[in-house]
């Protein structure tokens, strides 16, 4: 009897293994229709059983087609990608896709294997939800967990519907919808709210909403995970509704704010015992509704300092934070952006890091360098005395759209800490920009380090990255690289892309205070890329890619010379002479009009899709009004007319350059004007208060802008060059 038990057992567990390999090839072979729908028949997906326990992959020519092994879906998925751009020339970014396959698959002469060193590869920051994803569907969605999988992402932060968990934790906790309308913030700011920076602002949330992305976020789940990836999702850390207080009179609330014009909001203090109540029924709810891979998000000060800086007290709350998951999850695993090290070094030295760190075991924490690119934390603190941490690029702020990178370091940091002996419990490396559809040169770069342990080599891996663009080395756009690696990728002396002084509020400074001008390189330098790219016209313009950095190069050429611009005005009105203002106000003016008609030729950089996305995810007339405010809002003010934070988002966009950026400038410009002709100084400071009343109506103005492009790239850039490149030498 028992040598049947165990047979039938073996029969079991070697069915359960057939019917899981049977899923993870129907799944990756699902994404090989999706990403090569016409060339699909090429290939074979294989479960490859391996013996390491990290991710592993193979590529071989069989029987006429090309058999892709991989342990899970995500290295199934790299090894196409691997195949598409060393073999057939190819490339899939979010701003220029060649997916011009040849005839016949070409075959691969020798098996292909490569191994990764790293068990994580994350994706995603809390802010990416918001700059980025704000209004993003399912159809999105999806297309982003491909193109996920093919750059071999295993680990992607995964947030959307949290909302939803929330309302179903403090509806069981007694709270009326009216007690949660101030606390739910608006779609484009649940980043902070997550975080616990803001209550209620750009809301009040309609509960369609809720459910419609908790309905999407079991979606993205289920994709993710048949792909074999390990979603992060959230845990408590304290943030409470206002009226807690009400409810639970007896609780043990601080009252915290995060500034930038914002109303306090509320943490329930981890010493009281209701803290630990909610903390495990949030988890239940959420593994209920979206299931778990056991990894949580929990950042408990974020741009917040803590009450104290006594190490008693942070150990002690950091254990209870752990506590709360760990009752509910025993292998819960805390990962924690290490974002609060860098941005306020000043309060968490050597004692307080070690306290909030060593209160939780090594192997139920993970710590985010978050900026590891720009500052690499780990250095200064043992590699997280003993904690595993993932290496992280950074690299944008707020969506600002500006052509900005270091690409010395991105290729050679990852595999530099992997093999130096103090990086400690190093476990992976990822992505944690704040928005993302820009600079796609970077993030292809950065993934490159996905299956290496040496540092990538920049020229031989940049020549491969424009034939795989471009479609051509064309010997004029090796130069253009060439020239961008050392300027607008160089990554010295400023932490984030330059900003142009064309997006800021209108002002005779070199800069705002979240517009940002100084440039990491000398503007003349960049030059011959603009004469390059114009070069490589004839042979690349049939290339998406090259489209794309043709207008952009073009687009970054124009916003660096609006600073030169500026001066020729500011020292005019400095002079008194009202002509040589006149003329210089208005080729401000023509400048602007001019990159709007450059950036309408490519949707990449059209306001209309991002307001006519955000209208489409309402269902009646006062949620489509309601989400284009917010999405108005978010890239311009970004809270309330007296905002501090106005311009953080700003984007060189189509729409917003003519309907928002240039009209305050026309503004600023009568007045500067009028104040002339009456001999009197401009009063900047009230210029400031009457525009941010004209800025907050701009707001909330229902409004639609073009969704599809106008005009040929080409025509425009060569019109551009033609007009304005005796101009800009001239200036420099």
């Amino acid at each position: 009897m028992r040598i049947y038990k165990l047979l039938f057992a073996f029969v079991l567990c070697m069915a359960t293994l057939v019917a899981s390999a049977q899923n993870l090839e129907q799944a990756s072979y699902a994404l090989v229709k999706r990403v090569v729908p016409e060339k699909a028949g090429w290939f074979i997906p294989q479960k490859l059983n391996s013996k390491t326990s990290k991710d592993c992959f193979e590529i071989e020519s069989k029987g006429g087609k090309v058999v892709l092994r991989g342990n899970n879906g995500v290295a199934i998925a790299s090894a196409l990608y691997y195949y598409l751009t060393h073999f057939c020339h190819c490339q899939i970014t979010w701003n220029g896709t060649n997916l011009k396959l040849p005839r016949i698959a070409p075959v691969v002469p020798h098996k292909v294997v490569k191994n990764t060193p790293y068990n994580y590869r994350y994706y995603l920051n809390y802010c990416t939800y918001n700059y980025s994803m704000s209004w993003w569907n399912w159809k999105r969605w999806e297309k982003e967990i491909d193109w996920m999988a093919l750059h071999g992402i295993n680990m992607p932060l995964a947030l959307t519907g949290q909302e939803y968990t929330w309302y179903e934790v403090y509806k069981s906790l007694g709270f009326s919808d009216r007690d949660l309308s101030s606390f739910f913030c608006g779609p484009a700011y649940f980043s902070w709210f997550w975080m616990g920076n803001l209550d209620g602002w750009g809301g009040p949330l309609p509960l369609s909403w809720m459910t419609s992305h908790r309905d999407l976020q079991q979606k993205i789940l289920q994709r993710e995970r048949a792909l074999g990836m390990k979603p992060v999702l959230q845990s408590f850390t304290g943030h409470v509704p206002a009226a807690f207080h009400t409810r639970f009179p007896k609780s043990k609330l601080k009252k915290t704010n995060w500034g930038n014009g914002f109303e306090d909001t509320y943490i329930l203090d981890t010493e009281d015992p209701m803290f630990e109540e909610i903390g495990s029924r949030f988890l239940k709810v959420q593994t209920r509704l979206y299931g778990t891979n056991h990894l949580y998000s929990a950042d408990t000060f974020n741009e917040n300092e803590p009450p104290t800086d006594d190490p008693a007290y942070l150990s002690a709350l950091s254990s209870r934070v752990y506590q709360a998951m760990s009752k509910s999850d025993p292998q819960a695993v805390w990962v924690m952006q290490g974002w609060l090290f860098y941005s306020d070094r000043k309060f968490w030295k050597t004692p307080q890091i070690k306290a909030l760190l060593q209160a939780v075991p090594d192997n139920h924490m993970l710590l985010l360098d978050l900026a590891t690119e720009i500052e690499p934390v780990w250095k200064r603190t043992e590699a997280y005395y003993g904690k595993p941490w993932i290496w992280n690029m950074l690299h944008n702020f707020g969506g600002n759209i500006s052509m900005f990178g270091r690409m010395e370091g991105v290729a050679n940091g990852p595999a530099t800490a992997l093999n130096d002996p103090a990086s400690g419990k190093m476990q992976g490396i990822g992505l944690t920009m704040e928005a993302i559809e820009q600079n796609p040169v970077l993030y292809e770069l950065m993934m490159q380090n996905t299956w290496q342990r040496s540092p990538v080599q920049i020229d031989s891996w940049l020549n491969d990255y424009i034939l795989n663009r471009y479609g051509s080395l064309n010997p004029h756009a090796v130069n253009v690289w060439q020239i961008l690696k050392t300027t607008a990728y160089n990554g010295k002396e400023i932490r984030d892309g330059a900003e142009s002084i064309i997006t800021g509020r209108p002002t005779f400074d070199t800069a705002t205070i979240w517009t940002k001008t100084h440039l990491n390189y000398p503007r003349r330098e960049l030059l011959p890329a603009w004469d390059e790219m114009i070069k490589a016209i004839p042979t690349c313009q049939k290339s998406d890619g090259f489209n794309y950095d043709l207008v952009d190069v073009t687009r970054q050429i124009l916003a660096n010379y609006a600073a030169p611009l500026q001066r020729k005005w500011v020292q005019a009105y400095q002079d008194k002479n009202q002509a040589n203002f006149k003329q210089y106000s208005n080729e401000y003016l023509q400048l602007i009009t001019d990159m709007d008609r450059l950036l309408a030729t490519r949707r990449d950089f059209l306001l209309g899709t991002w307001i006519a996305d955000a209208r489409s995810c309402g269902s009646t007339t006062a949620e489509k009004a309601l989400y284009e405010r917010n999405a108005r809002n978010l890239i311009t003010l970004w809270g309330n007319k007296n905002s501090p934070l106005h311009e953080y988002s700003c984007r060189q966009w189509s729409g917003l350059l003519n309907d928002f950026y240039k009209v305050r400038w026309q503004k600023f410009f009568d007045l500067t004007a009028k104040s002339m002709a009456q001999n009197e100084a401009v009063d900047v400071r009230v210029f400031d208060k009457t525009i941010s009343e004209w800025e907050w109506e701009w707001v909330n103005t229902n409004k639609p802008y073009p969704v599809h492009t106008t005009g040929n790239s080409v025509a425009v850039v060569l019109e551009l060059h033609k007009k304005y490149h005796e101009l800009i030498t001239a200036s420099l």
